[in-house]
Parts: structure tokens; sequence; C-alpha cells
């Protein structure tokens, strides 16, 4: 059986791949809409939304599995004490941004809560996304403090 990190990558994969593909389907049929002379109206605004979901997600994801980029040229030239020190360094660094972009999130997310926010077209309302963006940025932050006192597998 798989352990729950392993379960909670999985279900992030395949809610994320989901708003992707949700994404790419919307997007081919507004092109196949317009094309037709059936335009698909606020096409683009259920896209952002998928993207923004699916981004938030991935962003998660990579950062769980330790997939951020990482510059080789200079990890592979220097002791192994150093790189596991720089593997600490660049954790407590992501672990800073994500907590200031959360910090951020949170302020825009309240200050602009009851503005009444929304799409255009098909009034999409803000506040859900504005709230996952700041949830993951949480999350985020978290993960790479947790990244910080554990020991590379």
């Amino acid at each position: 059986m798989n352990s729950w990190p392993e379960r909670l990558r999985m279900l992030l994969l395949a809610v994320g791949s989901i708003g992707l593909l949700a994404a790419m389907g919307i997007d081919a049929l507004a092109v196949v809409g317009r094309h037709v002379g059936l335009p698909l109206l606020g096409s683009i605004e259920i896209i952002q939304a998928a993207v923004l979901v699916s981004g938030a997600i991935a962003l998660l994801y990579a950062t769980l599995a330790r997939g951020h980029a990482r510059v080789h040229l200079l990890l592979d030239r220097v002791a192994p004490a150093s790189r596991v020190w720089l593997h600490g360094a660049a954790a407590l660094a992501g672990a800073v941004l994500f907590a200031a972009f959360f910090v951020g999130s949170a302020w825009i997310a309240l200050d602009l809560w009851h503005g009444q926010e929304e799409s255009e077209l098909l009034h999409v309302p803000y506040s859900p996304l504005r709230v996952l963006a700041t949830a993951v940025c949480a999350a985020v932050a978290v993960t790479f403090f947790a990244q910080v006192y554990r020991k590379r597998p």
C-alpha cells in the first residue's frame, strides 16, 4: 500500500491534470466554435481559472517531490557536506519567498474580500481563486520549511 505522501501526490497529479484537460478542451471548443460561427463566449475566463488551479497544484506537487530546478553545474562540483548545506539554504530561501507570497496574497484577498470581484462575461468570482492561491502559497512555504529540517532522500 502506498504511503500518504504518495497518495497525496497522486491526488494532486489527478486534479492538476483535470484542470489542464479542461483548459485544453474549452480552448479547443472555442476555436472550433469561432470557425463554425458559434463562438464560446467567456472561454478565456474559464481557461484562466483552470490554469490557476493546475498551476497551483503543479507548484505544490513539484515542491513535495523536490522537483524544482537546481543548478547542477555548481552542485555537482562541491563537497557532499556543502551540497547538503546548499540544498538546505535553497529550501529556506524558497520557504521565505513563499511565506512572503502567502502574506501578500492573504493581504490582497482580505482587502478585496467584500469587493464583489468577478469576471466580466461569466461572472466567475475571484474570491475562491484567491483563497486557492493563498492556500497553495502557504502549503508550499510549509513544505519548504519542512525540507529545511529533513535529510534529503
